[in-house]
């Protein structure tokens, strides 16, 4: 009798010290989609990482024969080449790693900032609160693509000033976030005893608030990832993304301008175009299902 009370006891304490990671991880096994979406985003991820390591070309191995120049897919280019010979295959997976590399440094570098001046302002309120909101109704009050563009054209369209300019204009939306749900956790209980224990603002503030934060910026950089990766594609569409020949999925369905390239030369710009396709709607529905094992009203 004694072992089993014994082993009961260990199951209820298993049970209820599951963590709050632990069912939200469940909750979103149990989404097929969500779960689907993201094998598919570790394939493309994978195969960015990969294919320009092991491919036979370089992403600026040229060859101008006649024979190579233009060519539709085959077995030695799956994808065709360019008009100066350039492997598509292998430009294509480079390129991900340029838009993929740009999406995660900018969701990255605006979750930082947001998180930051968010948690300041929802923390300290007052003066502090009202000075982070207003620069952050300035912000929201730009022109987004208007302000992007203006500033590439002006400084340059390199990788480094594309990053630093979306993420600059993107951060007052997680900070709005961030501030929200501050204000409410601030009024705990277990935040009033940790004021009585005398622990300092900063780790009141990073310890104990932004952890139970966390699962909303993680939604947020989900769903982000797909917004930058539309963003950088557009700019890089116009000429003010990432510049040539540096490829990006952007630049590279750049060539569709060309209406004889729409017409006659589809590789040209329909894989590239793909994998834009799979890999917002990828970000969009994972974030989707992030959000549902997150929200409380889910758990069963």
């Amino acid at each position: 009798m004694a072992n089993n009370e014994i082993n009961d006891t260990k199951r209820k304490n298993n049970k209820s010290a599951q963590s709050y990671w632990g069912e939200v991880l469940y909750r979103l096994r149990k989404n097929r989609m969500a779960m689907i979406c993201l094998f598919i985003l570790t394939i493309i991820i994978a195969l960015c990482i990969i294919v320009p390591w092991v491919s036979p070309y370089g992403i600026e191995t040229t060859n101008m024969d006649d024979a190579v120049r233009d060519q539709r897919p085959s077995e030695k280019h799956w994808l065709g080449t360019d008009k100066i010979g350039r492997d598509l295959f292998t430009r294509l997976f480079y390129a991900g790693r340029i838009s993929l590399g740009v999406a995660i440094a900018v969701v990255f570098l605006e979750c930082l900032i947001g998180v930051i001046l968010g948690s300041l302002a929802g923390f300290y309120g007052g003066m502090v609160d009202v000075i982070i909101m207003r620069f952050a109704e300035i912000f929201l009050s730009f022109p987004f693509m208007i302000i992007t563009i203006t500033i590439s054209a002006v400084f340059g369209n390199s990788i480094s000033t594309l990053i630093f300019v979306l993420a600059i204009l993107s951060w007052p939306s997680i900070a709005r976030i961030v501030r929200g749900q501050i204000l409410t956790l601030r009024e705990m209980e277990y935040m009033e005893a940790c004021e009585a224990l005398g622990i300092s603002d900063m780790r009141r503030i990073f310890k104990h608030l932004l952890p139970n934060v966390l699962a909303y910026v993680i939604v947020y950089a989900t769903l982000g990832m797909a917004s930058v990766i539309l963003t950088e594609t557009s700019l890089s569409f116009l000429g003010l993304g990432v510049s040539p020949p540096t490829p990006s999925w952007g630049n590279m369905i750049q060539e569709a301008r060309n209406t004889l390239i729409i017409q006659q030369k589809w590789w040209y710009w329909i894989p590239p175009g793909i994998c834009i396709f799979i890999s917002v709607m990828c970000f969009n529905i994972l974030g989707d299902g992030l959000r549902d094992a997150i929200d409380p009203k889910m758990k069963r």
